[in-house]
């Protein structure tokens, strides 16, 4: 996936689990998603103004605040802490679920967690198309038939914009002069 990497740029991300497998379904396993991202918005220096955790994809929209970033490594540390985990709990626990995760590339066998090629990566800067992104991410749940309301989703910041406290992943307050039309 090639990313564009432009300053006071925002980015719409999106990453499936292997094979669409709902790994991201139990409770534990959003709660390590949650850890990862609140740990790597401070190591990589992003904002994060929407996400939403489904059972098997998230989606994100964050605002790298370096003039100069690169999304590898903002992605990698995201996404790679919750596959370790989740690897390691299901050695532990369920070795042989992690068939259905096994790749064979040569003579390497390894266990993927997330689908393979970094999952999309879209540049947003314009302020409407901004907003429909976040309602867009909120929304996820309803559409899927997982709630009524997007509100009610646990792992989502829907609550967090309507005002909720004690939100288990709160959003940044921050806009750039950009988004404010100034």
């Amino acid at each position: 996936m090639k990313h564009f990497e432009i300053e006071g740029h925002a980015h719409f991300l999106t990453f499936s689990n292997y094979r669409r497998i709902p790994m991201l379904s139990k409770e534990r396993t959003c709660h390590w998603f949650v850890d990862a991202v609140a740990k790597a918005r401070v190591e990589q220096e992003f904002d994060v103004w929407a996400w939403v955790i489904m059972p098997d994809h998230a989606h994100m929209l964050i605002w790298p605040r370096r003039p100069k970033y690169k999304m590898g490594p903002i992605l990698q540390a995201i996404k790679q802490p919750i596959a370790i985990r989740a690897i390691g709990h299901l050695r532990r626990h369920a070795p042989k679920f992690l068939n259905k995760l096994r790749v064979v590339n040569k003579n390497r066998t390894y266990h993927r967690f997330w689908q393979p090629g970094g999952g999309f990566d879209g540049n947003q800067v314009e302020p409407a198309a901004i907003h429909e992104i976040i309602e867009y991410i909120h929304n996820n749940p309803v559409r899927a038939g997982l709630v009524e309301k997007a509100i009610d989703w646990k792992y989502s910041s829907a609550r967090d914009w309507a005002g909720f406290p004690n939100v288990i992943l709160p959003v940044d307050r921050t806009v750039p002069t950009w988004l404010n039309g100034r």
